[in-house]
């Protein structure tokens, strides 16, 4: 049975582009303004503040692991108070950690940070079937990863980084398994959790060539076209047609880039019945025809 989850993250291609130990002691503020790079926290030990745009603010505990897809600007901060004639935004650098706040006071937070990449190009559209924010915790599996990856940050020993590059990348996956039900945000996610929806998501993604039709997905889920449209739209964010072409357009380019057949080919594969009508609605979607797509250099590719 096809896995569509397991598509994505194929597709996505993740890898942890930095990892770093932070502390926050006594009063302490990060403020990052948007970079596009995925930004993750595993909190190791005590008690944080997470304000990312466009969401509720998120008060993390230890053993919380928060990932942010697409960043747009963050802040990040403890509890306590900023005393008169103190800088919360302070940053000490030391050879083990990077602290945050005052450098005199105890920590009361302590956090793996850093930045995944996304190796396709295809990021930004796979990314947007993520949810905004996605938070994990009071899992068994997420601790025990914790555990490791804090163990493996902390310790110098050989191939520190590729370890340590893993269990992230592993962390990710795992965060997306977790990270659902209704109140997670909307996403490909949350959709997958409600298993009239997962049985439509899966037939798609088994079957993308197929002439998909509201009508024939609605079957799928076993719900009459309003219900299932409605559930779709409020569970995943698009609407279901909307997605069947985000979904089919990921798998032109990644078949593009590869070679993996020529226009006419990759057009009956995703679900288009002529070269023209692809080649029309890739373009539309994507800004370059397929041919043209299909030899440019991945740097000159449009997200």
């Amino acid at each position: 049975m096809t896995d569509p989850l397991t598509d994505v993250v194929n597709l996505l291609q993740p890898g942890a582009l930095l990892s770093k130990i932070a502390t926050g002691c006594g009063a302490w503020r990060v403020r990052r303004e948007a970079t596009g790079e995925p930004f993750y926290c595993a909190l190791l030990e005590g008690a944080a503040r997470l304000e990312v745009e466009g969401s509720p603010a998120l008060d993390l505990e230890r053993g919380d692991f928060v990932l942010v897809p697409s960043v747009f600007g963050f802040v990040m901060s403890g509890h306590g108070q900023e005393p008169p004639g103190t800088n919360a935004e302070t940053v000490t650098m030391l050879a083990s950690e990077v602290r945050h706040g005052d450098p005199t006071a105890p920590a009361n937070a302590r956090m793996l940070i850093g930045h995944f990449s996304f190796g396709s190009p295809d990021a930004a559209l796979l990314v947007s079937l993520l949810p905004t924010v996605l938070t994990v915790r009071g899992e068994a599996r997420l601790s025990t990863l914790l555990h490791l990856l804090a163990d493996e940050a902390r310790a110098g020993r050989p191939a520190r980084d590729v370890v340590v590059a893993k269990l992230l990348e592993v962390m990710l996956i795992e965060a997306l398994r977790f990270s659902a039900g209704t109140n997670a945000a909307p996403g490909l996610v949350r959709g997958l959790s409600d298993e009239r929806l997962a049985a439509a998501i899966r037939k798609v993604h088994e079957a993308p060539g197929q002439a998909w039709t509201i009508a024939m997905l609605a079957r799928e889920a076993a719900l009459s076209r309003s219900a299932f449209f409605e559930r779709f739209q409020r569970a995943v964010g698009l609407a279901p047609m909307e997605y069947v072409l985000s979904w089919r357009m990921a798998l032109a380019k990644h078949l593009l880039r590869r070679g993996e057949g020529n226009v006419s080919e990759i057009a009956e594969k995703v679900g288009y019945r002529s070269a023209s009508t692809f080649s029309t609605a890739f373009t539309r979607f994507v800004g370059i025809p397929p041919r043209q797509y299909g030899r440019a250099a991945p740097a000159a590719l449009p997200a």
